[in-house]
């Protein structure tokens, strides 16, 4: 079986409209390999058409010694193996497979998290893309920890390893919980009990030490963090940034998005989406801060309101 290519046991979740190959960099650029060991793109939805060499590419942005696997979601398709074909050709390190997206798109496609009601389904995807780059790249599977329930577990983690997964990433909510709290990490014992492979725990980490205390409480190779890690671009080295760092960072996000065409008001509207969830430097702290940022209907002055932060070096706004 291929090697998987990750430099540390923690890594950052792909995330859907988040992830991009800009946020991702710059998370990549606040860590040592030591401390975050990989990340994915967002997946790329495979439907009629397989994708190009140039958007498999643009999907995975710059690479560097972290390395970045390259996500798919689709149903068993032509389209879906000539895609992991020309990823192979491409350089891709690793492919994944998103069996966990729990959208409304994805179900009436039955790709995502449509699978958590078919193992055998499942296992059939898994084989068709190992039997194409298998021999090449590690192939691994992320799930959830069932549709409507969790009665399915066991089997559908079994399922991805017959597939020939070398490493199952499970979320700890099922479809139908979406991603309400808390996520059951005793859900996670059970598929490393079911795993003949390395499992990859998912869902409820919060902080830097949660990392740790998800691998010792149930047996997880490798931990992922999702939204946390949102809030708190710094969770997988676990350093405390302060008020400037944090503006800095979003500054450099605000720069690029523009670099990249976005218009001002789009760019602050996904700075946004991070001070909903932002949790360090306190600039941001619930529930004033918080509503500060988040009520400012002024794109510029937001802006404006990081640019001062960023000029000092203070703890709090």
């Amino acid at each position: 079986m291929p090697r998987l290519p990750f430099t540390a046991p923690n890594l950052l979740a792909p995330m859907e409209g988040v992830t991009d190959p800009l946020f991702r960099q710059l998370v990549l650029e606040l860590h040592e390999p030591k401390d975050l060991g990989g990340t994915f793109t967002e997946f790329l939805r495979i439907s009629q058409q397989a994708r190009t060499r140039r958007t498999i590419l643009q999907h995975l942005g710059t690479q560097g010694p972290i390395p970045v696997g390259l996500q798919l979601m689709g149903r068993k398709s032509d389209a879906l193996l000539e895609t992991a074909r020309t990823a192979v050709s491409a350089g891709v390190e690793l492919i994944d497979l998103n069996f966990g997206c729990p959208a409304k798109g994805a179900l009436k496609g039955c790709a995502g998290a449509a699978m958590m009601d078919d193992p055998r389904g499942l296992e059939d995807v898994v084989q068709s893309i190992h039997d194409t780059v298998g021999s090449e790249i590690p192939v691994t599977a992320k799930l959830r920890a069932g549709g409507d329930d969790d009665s399915l577990l066991e089997d559908l983690v079994r399922a991805a390893c017959a597939g020939g997964a070398a490493m199952v990433t499970l979320h700890a909510r099922t479809r139908k919980e979406a991603y309400a709290a808390p996520a059951p990490w005793e859900r996670l014992a059970r598929a490393v009990t079911a795993s003949s492979v390395p499992l990859c725990g998912n869902g409820g980490i919060d902080s830097h030490a949660d990392l740790a205390r998800m691998r010792q409480e149930t047996g997880c190779t490798y931990a992922m963090v999702g939204r946390a890690a949102l809030g708190n671009p710094w969770i997988f080295s676990g350093h405390e940034p302060s008020a400037k760092e944090c503006a800095e960072f979003l500054l450099a996000y605000a720069d690029g998005l523009m670099g990249r065409d976005a218009p001002l008001r789009g760019t602050v509207s996904r700075l946004k989406q991070l001070l909903r969830h932002w949790s360090v430097g306190g600039i941001a702290e619930v529930p004033e801060g918080r509503r500060s940022w988040l009520h400012e209907g002024d794109p510029e002055a937001v802006l404006a309101r990081l640019g001062t932060l960023a000029e000092q070096d203070r703890q709090r706004v």
